[in-house]
């Protein structure tokens, strides 16, 4: 087991955004978790990322309890988040972004990977040069996930990948995320499109103001009549 989430809970304030959440990802696994706007998707990564307090509930990574650690250890144990928005630093050039995702690193192996990251997506590597900022959101999302990837993690946070994104590009990114998967990388995939999530999810889980309601294979997830009705509008 990789990731264990264990009863945690987060409030902003009085409002308790996260009540008693349960969620496990294993090694080489592609988790996907789905709900509304709101449901406390994104409060849930920040939680283990370490962004977000929680106030009960244990987060175990690799065994080791990361419940307290700060956000800046947890990249070191191998975790890294791709943040709801992108947000890349405009103003830098796109391959000095992609250098700050290394920024733990030292060595050569880190041009490898940049060339890795140029393989990957090829248009990045065109614009290597040009400030973040003036790339298109499918654009930024993939120089987003470049960027998360360059620090060589465990697991790897995908908050909302497809937000805002036409549907070209939404296929565009979620083939990356699947040849990610089948290259060895661990995700825990966090998005309100729940059939793209889904389709290629080992596993998921749903969630609804905070709890979660319900959790499968995400082929079986798919096939619910109720998964169809609240979220695939069948």
């Amino acid at each position: 087991m990789l990731l264990e989430i264990s009863g945690i809970t987060s409030h902003y304030g009085r409002i308790q955004a996260l009540r008693g959440i349960d969620v496990e990802v294993r090694e080489g696994e592609l988790v996907a978790l789905v709900g509304a706007n709101g449901a406390g998707k994104t409060t849930l990564l920040r939680g283990i990322s370490g962004v977000q307090p929680l106030t009960a509930g244990t987060i175990k990574f690799d065994g080791k309890d990361i419940t307290r650690m700060p956000a800046d250890a947890r990249v070191a144990l191998g975790i890294a988040q791709v943040p709801e928005g992108r947000q890349v630093f405009g103003p830098m050039s796109v391959e000095d972004n992609l250098r700050l995702g290394a920024y733990r690193r030292k060595g050569d192996d880190v041009e490898a990977d940049m060339k890795r990251m140029y393989d990957m997506f090829p248009i990045l590597f065109k614009k290597r040069e040009l400030p973040a900022g003036t790339l298109s959101g499918g654009q930024q999302q993939m120089l987003a996930i470049a960027r998360a990837l360059m620090s060589h993690p465990r697991l790897l946070l995908l908050d909302e990948p497809s937000m805002g994104l036409a549907p070209l590009l939404v296929q565009e990114i979620f083939d990356a995320v699947v040849a990610l998967k089948e290259a060895g990388t661990t995700i825990f995939l966090v998005e309100q499109n729940a059939y793209a999530a889904l389709a290629i999810a080992d596993r998921g889980y749903v969630l609804e103001t905070g709890s979660v309601v319900m959790s499968d294979s995400g082929k079986t997830l798919l096939a619910d009549e109720r998964i169809k009705e609240a979220y695939l509008g069948l």
